[in-house]
């Protein structure tokens, strides 16, 4: 157990290392890119803002702290999508798929795309349009492992690709995340979580859409090809730190309080809680609330900031045993408030086997 708790304090000191030397300040806000690794598609943790750092498990663990992966029994599949913004007609889909390696590891992969739609092509000659769409290809794929120690230590990478492109424009960058998990307790009801985010290489766009043609004066006129340098920009790196506590009730009850702050490189820092309640795993209610601290102006302050809510059902596809729980069919729903348009609705199936 020395091990265990000298390897999470030697992991905590170089999370906090690594956090401190890419900490931002007020005048680097809005100069990050690739902001789709700052959607959540999967409706459990969106239902509680995102804020489950110290309690997520399972395939989605890999957009949220990495180090959850290993809490599966065995395999776990899940499919989501989210209506982003509702009116925006933007859709974030994700599917994912866990596998434990060996009695303590566990091996997942995920993809997740935004849908942004038909977008109108439109020139200067013809700024209502010349009616023809687009549609931005944006996805991300990511794959990670966790380990799971004596039960009570759970660590975890992830290595992410990013790709952003259109027909004649595209860009290409890597992202790392680390996280880790403890649980301690007389029935293992407390939980702390620390988790790095999209720690990688700049990103920079280019393509032939990024060429221009103008006249070159020698003898005569010629007409070249010039091609345009794009600026780089770095990936939306944070910081997550959670706790949380379950408080049980008659064997088939429990509610858990959590709370959880995000330091963000590229914008001011999140501070938030919110509840969650389950009925025997299989009907579980959750709702939160988030605070950007430092923000008061109404326009360029945060979409999320307010309430959100979910529910669970999960069906069990067999009957328990005390050796293990029964395989599960889960479908979840989320609902987040936003300041514009009409909030974020996310839905999503889940098998654990």
């Amino acid at each position: 157990m020395n091990k265990i708790l000298n390897f999470f304090i030697a992991f905590f000191l170089v999370v906090a290392g690594i956090s401190t030397a890419i900490a931002g300040n007020p005048d680097r806000q809005g100069e990050s890119g690739a902001a789709q690794l700052l959607l959540n598609p999967y409706p459990m943790s969106a239902g509680l803002h995102t804020m489950t750092t110290s309690m997520v498990g399972g395939v989605e663990a890999m957009q949220i702290n990495v180090a959850g992966l290993s809490r599966i029994t065995k395999t776990q599949i899940q499919l989501g999508q989210a209506r982003y913004l509702v009116g925006t007609d933007i859709r974030l889909n994700v599917a994912g798929i866990a596998q434990r390696v060996g009695d303590k590891g566990v091996l997942g992969i995920s993809l997740m795309s935004v849908d942004f739609g038909d977008i109108n092509v439109t020139t200067t000659d013809q700024p209502e349009g010349t009616g023809n769409t687009f549609s931005p290809n944006f996805f991300n794929l990511g794959i990670g492992y966790s380990h799971t120690f004596e039960n009570k230590v759970s660590v975890g990478f992830l290595f992410r690709g990013v790709s952003e492109a259109i027909a004649d424009v595209s860009s290409f960058g890597f992202g790392l995340d680390a996280g880790v998990q403890y649980v301690t307790g007389e029935n293992d009801n407390f939980r702390f979580g620390i988790a790095l985010r999209n720690i990688g290489s700049r990103m920079t766009f280019g393509g032939e859409g990024l060429s221009t043609q103008g006249p070159v004066e020698t003898d005569g006129t010629y007409e070249l090809t010039f091609d345009q340098r794009s600026a780089d920009f770095e990936l939306p790196s944070m910081l997550n730190i959670g706790l949380s506590y379950d408080f049980l009730f008659a064997e088939k009850h429990r509610l858990t309080v959590l709370g959880n702050f995000t330091s963000n490189s590229f914008s001011q820092d999140q501070l938030g809680g919110g509840l969650e309640y389950s009925l025997n795993d299989f009907f579980m209610l959750r709702g939160g609330y988030r605070y950007e601290i430092g923000s008061e102006d109404d326009i360029r302050g945060p979409i999320y900031t307010g309430p959100c809510a979910g529910a669970t059902l999960a069906l069990p596809l067999g009957k328990d045993t005390p050796e293990k729980k029964a395989s599960r069919l889960a479908i979840d729903y989320a609902y987040r408030s936003t300041k514009v348009w009409d909030g974020t609705h996310n839905i999503g199936i889940r098998i654990s086997i």
